[in-house]
């Protein structure tokens, strides 16, 4: 029998079920469009999206699921 896994926050140590989508990028390695996702739980939206921000990185947080 397959465990089917549910996505889950990307904090480490974390298995909170995912609810946001934090995509960033690199612009010292990623092309402006390019995007790389991180997902977070609500307790760790805030702290992932400022360590991104922080950097630079940060270019948008979507609900879990609304990505295009």
């Amino acid at each position: 029998m397959v465990e089917e896994l549910s996505p889950q926050c990307s904090a480490k140590g974390c298995r909170a079920p995912a609810v946001w989508a934090l995509r960033w990028n690199n612009p010292k390695l990623h092309t402006p469009d390019y995007r790389k996702t991180w997902l977070a739980c609500d307790d760790h939206r805030e702290s992932l999206g400022g360590f991104l921000d922080l950097r630079g990185f940060l270019r948008e947080v979507t609900p879990f699921g609304a990505i295009s």
